[in-house]
């Protein structure tokens, strides 16, 4: 059995006490997306305060079509009027009665006996739950109906806890076995897009989003040293003439015999291993290619000479042997050669790649080092791309996701305060059902916001066919399971619809900015 905490209850409490009422109690637990099925509807009976009956999900094979009227309501709610025909009236009720006598002990009469309804209603009232039974058949005529009217007859998709206008228990009174009843219901449903004209000079609405943002200036350095990266992959060598010197810039081939310092620097220990030596090496004469003192001990030699060389490995050596030790290596040069870098010409550009030219190949160079560095401020794009989509199109925010997503909110706060430090009875006095909407009331605009973003971003991957490919939700995957040390607290099925939701979120912001003008 689940243990709840003191605070994890006081929350339940206080949480549940500012939501719908629960005499009617019955929902449709509301899905992210229409894309993602139809949401489930959940029946939760109550017959009294001492007994507690609930219903199988069963259905009464009644039809629905006809009988309902529907007027629409602010924020995305609807008022279905459903008239109940009297065989499904009498259907309820028998099925009620019928259930209740397997669950409660009457005197007279023998456990799971059917026991006549007006004896059934009589015992139940005395424990408190006065028309029982007819409450609990007009909760099975909801559980039946309300769906089947919105989706089937006015192609809406019902999410939240519908409720009666006229609480069950006082709808009773009226209510008569065998004969016709008219419920009336208000419900969430889950909300369309509209979008608004599209921008000036734009063919879709949600296209040339304005918007800004603060990012660092584009990094030249970077851009110098990527093309030089560039350039020296494609640098050619040209021997020197006999007696010349090796300077910066220059290749030379050597043979290196490597061994380990003493404590004094200077003097000879053992051999390095093969791997820290070698014969027919090529080294290029450049700052910051290799371990400090090598190239810097070569320049001004010329083939066939002979140079004792002291230096130092990089302390982030992979090699933890070697890692920051002093070395000498005796070098023999063997060939050496003028290094020529290329101009950036048309020529060199289609050598790159062919069809590329010397201005797309400095295009295409800078646009890959402003991405890579932009990637630090994409947070700050995504904020200021997603308040301008908010502005693009209406939708209705059901107060149902609201009040759900507050929620959630609500009790994340509580437990950072928890986290913090914030004794559990300190933290008890702030968890109340006003506490909790006036919380909702100062996250409700933010809530509404968001929800219409993701609504958006799920039509612009539609629209687009925007989709993430297998391999890349494989490779997130299993970066989280690596990151899991307990395999079994790895919830696959949960964790999945989140990466791809995520993945798609970033995929459609990419679009999106390339479509922007921030």
């Amino acid at each position: 059995m689940t243990r709840f905490t003191s605070l994890a209850l006081a929350m339940a409490l206080a949480l549940s006490a500012s939501g719908p009422s629960s005499t009617n109690a019955f929902s449709f637990a509301p899905s992210t997306s229409r894309s993602r099925g139809a949401p489930a509807l959940t029946f939760l009976g109550n017959v009294g305060n001492n007994h507690d009956l609930t219903l199988p999900n069963t259905k009464l094979h009644m039809s629905t079509e006809g009988r309902s009227t529907l007027n629409r309501l602010p924020e995305s709610a609807v008022e279905v009027t459903i008239t109940a025909p009297g065989t499904a009236t009498k259907a309820a009720y028998e099925k009620a009665a019928m259930e209740c006598s397997k669950a409660v002990a009457i005197p007279g009469f023998r456990k799971g006996a059917r026991i006549p309804p007006q004896v059934l209603e009589n015992a139940m009232a005395a424990r408190g739950g006065r028309n029982a039974l007819k409450v609990e058949a007009i909760q099975s005529l909801l559980g039946q109906l309300v769906e089947p009217a919105l989706k089937d007859e006015h192609g809406l998709e019902p999410i939240g806890q519908p409720s009666l206008t006229v609480p069950a228990e006082d709808l009773a009174d009226s209510f008569v076995s065998g004969e016709p009843l008219e419920l009336v219901v208000k419900c969430d449903v889950w909300p369309n897009i509209s979008w608004k004209e599209p921008l000036e000079g734009q063919e879709k609405p949600y296209t040339g989003l304005q918007g800004t943002y603060k990012r660092k200036p584009f990094n030249q350095e970077r851009m110098d040293i990527a093309l030089k990266d560039l350039r020296d992959r494609y640098a050619t060598l040209e021997p020197m003439d006999a007696g010349s010197e090796l300077a910066m810039g220059d290749a030379c081939v050597v043979n290196m015999e490597g061994f380990m310092a003493e404590e004094d620097g200077v003097t000879k220990g053992d051999a390095l291993p093969n791997a820290a030596s070698g014969d027919n090496v090529e080294v290029i004469l450049g700052e910051g290619r290799y371990m400090e003192g090598l190239v810097e001990g070569l320049v001004g030699a010329k083939v066939g000479d002979v140079r004792t060389i002291y230096v130092s490995f990089p302390e982030k050596l992979k090699d933890k042997t070697l890692a920051g030790k002093k070395a000498i290596f005796d070098v023999t040069v063997q060939e050496t050669s003028h290094r020529t870098l290329p101009e950036i010409t048309d020529e060199f550009a289609a050598q790159v790649r062919d069809g590329l030219t010397a201005e797309t190949l400095m295009s295409e160079l800078r646009k890959a080092v402003d991405e890579d560095d932009a990637k630090e401020f994409v947070p700050a794009r995504n904020r200021a791309i997603t308040g301008a989509l908010a502005e693009r199109l209406e939708v209705d925010v059901p107060d149902t996701l609201i009040t759900n997503q507050a929620r959630e909110k609500f009790a994340m706060m509580m437990t950072e305060m928890r986290d913090n430090g914030v004794p559990d009875e300190e933290i008890k006095k702030q968890i109340t059902g006003d506490n909790f909407l006036k919380y909702k009331d100062i996250v409700k605009e933010d809530i509404a916001k968001d929800f219409r973003v993701s609504m958006a971003i799920d039509e612009i991957s539609r629209l687009e066919a925007i989709e993430v490919p297998d391999y890349q939700i494989e490779e997130q995957m299993q970066n989280l399971k690596k990151d899991v040390q307990d395999s079994e607290e790895f919830d696959e099925a949960a964790i999945r619809p989140k990466v791809e939701t995520t993945l798609l979120r970033n995929l459609v912001m990419d679009f999106l900015a390339q479509e922007s003008n921030l």
